[in-house]
């Protein structure tokens, strides 16, 4: 019979439901004292008020109310505790043994040496004052007879965004849209990019592109809206500019190209009660594996690694990368005291539904996700990967915001692990969704890519994990998702936005 429950580490105070349980129903040596849905917890023990509460083996919070053996243990009699935690950095690292078979997938090759899993045309964005003609660039190529005869190229993202002007030119928040820009034209899944900006904005284009050209291979075009006589010769000039990018971009070729090349930003949104049990540990599983063959995982996501934090530090390779994550929590919590905001603003209320009641506990799942590999860097939001193994990259919890940043990072290929049933993509970066469990996977089932719910019937973390992991080469080497098959990915570049309006 399928399994009613599971108890996930013997010090734990609390039980999952793995069905919707009624009250009287007598579980774990405990008879439920209120129905109990699934993803959600129950008490083992008597629990005093004040008293810690474990899952994972991990404090995910403290009860503010007693709670008795049975007892629903949720928003009613769960909250934050306060957060003393041993970083003992490095104290957990253990190297991954390096696979011994060479594995490759089908990709492009760019003139930087980088592999890209797709071979789009883009049109980037200075400032929001560009976007609509970026989009009218992109739209009138992709009339043109000379576009529909293409073969390789997978088609034209235009890309806008909310900022650009209105901000100071010299702090914190423009360095980051500025990486964040740069990072997205130099993404080896573009093979080649067009920027467009309107001409008297904070950011200009001639700062962005520097002393050099932003791309290796010499794609690279820029113009002004203001410089071209306005929009309809700006477009007329983007269409004419495309053209010439696509004719190289059309004789790109996949080729053979070994897995370590491959880097994955790491995601989960809509998270419930089973996503720190199947998907993102399998998640975990497949990061392992790829960095085992040499490859990149980026785990992100800051606000939602709060109060696990310390299970990455213990993986870090040096005492400097262990400091730099403590920085980064430390700079959010100033961050959001300053905003007036708080580190317990998730779950949020689909999470809560879920069966995850404090940030603790959602923490504790999302890091699931990054394996047990060392962590071998950190870096701040669309600072370039230079290197390779398992990192961070500092950003929100907001999914479009945070992927964004890894894809300007240098991803090139993006999983995304949900619960609840999140729908997105990320042009020009494929999204592999993963179902955290079997009733979403059947109900959304044209928008997830693979269902982990089987773990809770006895396929085991190894096998999922080996699966997504080959999931993940055929993706990279042409494999349409789902999100792409449905379109996704015109409006998920969310830049962060930091600091003032004005």
């Amino acid at each position: 019979m399928k399994p009613n429950h599971i108890v996930l580490a013997e010090s734990d105070d609390v039980g999952i439901a793995l069905a919707d349980l009624s009250a009287g129903t007598h579980v774990a040596n405990v008879t439920l004292t209120n129905p109990v849905p699934r993803g959600h917890k129950f008490a083992l023990h008597p629990i005093d008020q004040g008293a810690t509460v474990r899952r994972y083996g991990q404090i995910i919070g403290q009860a503010t109310r007693a709670i008795a053996a049975g007892d629903h243990v949720h928003v009613q009699n769960l909250g934050m505790s306060a957060l003393a935690l041993d970083h003992a950095i490095g104290s957990d690292m253990h190297p991954v043994t390096p696979a011994t078979e060479l594995r490759t997938f089908q990709g492009f090759r760019r003139a930087d040496g980088r592999a890209g899993t797709r071979n789009y045309l883009g049109v980037l964005t200075s400032v929001n004052c560009s976007g609509s003609v970026a989009r009218f660039i992109a739209e009138e190529a992709e009339k043109t007879d000379w576009f529909r005869a293409l073969k390789n190229v997978d088609g034209i993202v235009p890309i806008a965004h909310s900022s650009g002007c209105g901000m100071a030119g010299n702090n914190e928040g423009y360095d980051t849209l500025f990486r964040t820009l740069q990072g997205y034209a130099k993404n080896p899944n573009f093979a080649g990019i067009l920027l467009v900006g309107l001409g008297c904005e904070v950011l200009q284009i001639p700062a962005l592109i520097g002393k050099a050209r932003l791309r290796a291979d010499g794609q690279f075009h820029h113009m002004t809206i203001q410089e071209a006589g306005g929009t309809r010769r700006t477009v007329e000039r983007g269409v004419a500019a495309l053209r010439e990018l696509a004719t190289v971009a059309e004789a790109c070729q996949r080729e053979p190209i070994p897995v370590s090349e491959l880097v994955i930003g790491m995601q989960c949104g809509g998270s419930d009660g089973y996503s720190g049990i199947t998907a993102n540990p399998a998640l975990g599983v497949a990061s392992d594996l790829l960095v085992a063959h040499g490859g990149t995982t980026i785990l992100s996501e800051t606000s939602e690694i709060y109060g696990a934090e310390h299970l990455l530090t213990a993986r870090a390779v040096s005492p400097e990368v262990g400091e730099k994550l403590i920085d980064r929590i430390h700079w959010w919590e100033d961050y959001t005291a300053r905003n007036k905001g708080e580190m317990d603003n998730n779950p949020s209320p689909g999470n809560k539904r879920g069966g995850l009641t404090t940030i603790l506990e959602k923490s504790l799942g999302a890091v699931a996700k990054g394996g047990s590999a060392p962590l071998e860097g950190v870096y701040l939001f669309a600072e370039p990967i230079d290197r390779k193994g398992f990192v961070f990259m500092d950003s929100p919890g907001y999914d479009p915001c945070s992927v964004t940043g890894q894809v300007a990072s240098g991803a090139n290929l993006i999983v995304f692990t949900t619960g609840r049933g999140s729908v997105s993509g990320y042009k020009p970066v494929p999204c592999i969704k993963v179902a955290t469990n079997t009733e979403m996977f059947t109900h959304m089932q044209e928008d997830m890519d693979l269902n982990t719910g089987d773990i809770l019937e006895g396929v085991t973390l190894a096998e999922k994990g080996r699966e997504l992991f080959e999931l993940m080469i055929r993706v990279a080497s042409g494999e349409v998702t789902k999100s792409e098959a449905l379109g996704f990915g015109g409006a998920e570049f969310v830049p962060w936005q930091i600091g003032a309006v004005m």
